[in-house]
């Protein structure tokens, strides 16, 4: 008869600790005493155990609101769920342990969880960007409260990324209208995004794409309403001159520049 292998062995030993283990738990999880309960809850949080850590303090959260134990209690359940990546609950209870506890020396630290907590949640720029907004205000909100705080170099950084996320998105929705020819819209959609993000590394094109803009609004446009966006054509590309004397659409937009001076001057001639 072929004897049991040593990793069959093993593996039976691993087996039973396991099943000693899952027993032991669910007896703990029946149990009335709730220290053991609180101590068991840090020690699986300890051994990178979260979904019991998470389980335990679930029930004790309600039971030891109010006692000295409140504070640790949450401070791990938040932390607990962060580590099982629920970013969007954990956050949630960084926010309300800086709320409930706000001179707790962890205050700080959970204040600014909340915020990494939407930072991670946030979507890729051609996504709704819906988290990336509420980073960015929680994370603005940390500096302002914690002004001094050693977090503030890593906010900052953050806030960049975001930031330049944001600008990305607004940047490729100004494009999209240009594209499907709603030339109306992309004018208003380009003039924000240089308004809303200054010194944007998209201001030259969508500078330039802001003249063709006008240029095919007017010849797309009723009669009367063509030489006002024509003049606007014609401003729009001295500005750009001006702003960007080297620029690789400067040949382009002369061009439409001067396309815009001939149609205003056609349409201007009195009609014989």
């Amino acid at each position: 008869m072929k004897k049991p292998s040593f990793y069959a062995f093993l593996a039976s030993i691993c087996l039973l600790i396991l099943l000693g283990s899952c027993s032991e738990y669910n007896k703990l999880l029946k149990s009335t005493d709730l220290e053991k309960k609180y101590t068991m809850a840090i020690k699986y949080y300890e051994k990178g155990d979260y979904v019991r850590t998470v389980t335990l303090l679930e029930e004790l959260i309600p039971l030891y609101r109010g006692t000295d134990k409140a504070e640790n209690i949450l401070f791990y359940y938040a932390y607990a769920n962060f580590e099982m990546g629920d970013y969007v609950l954990a956050g949630y209870h960084f926010k309300n342990f800086a709320r409930t506890f706000p001179t707790s020396t962890r205050a700080e630290e959970c204040a600014y969880m909340n915020a990494y907590c939407y930072y991670l949640s946030s979507s890729s720029y051609s996504l709704d960007q819906e988290d990336t907004r509420a980073a960015v205000k929680e994370l603005q909100i940390f500096v302002n409260q914690y002004p001094n705080s050693s977090r503030i170099p890593e906010c900052n950084d953050i806030l960049d990324k975001l930031r330049a996320k944001l600008e990305r998105k607004s940047y490729e929705i100004a494009k999209q209208y240009y594209y499907v020819g709603d030339y109306k819209a992309s004018v208003v959609a380009f003039t924000n995004v240089i308004k809303d993000f200054p010194g944007t590394k998209y201001s030259e094109e969508m500078s330039f794409l802001t003249i063709k803009s006008y240029y095919l609004l007017a010849k797309n446009s009723i009669e009367t309403k063509k030489a006002e966006r024509l003049d606007l054509a014609i401003e729009t590309y001295i500005k750009f001159v001006d702003n960007f004397p080297k620029s690789e659409y400067l040949k382009e937009a002369e061009t439409i520049y001067d396309s815009s001076k001939k149609l205003k001057e056609k349409i201007s001639k009195p009609q014989l």
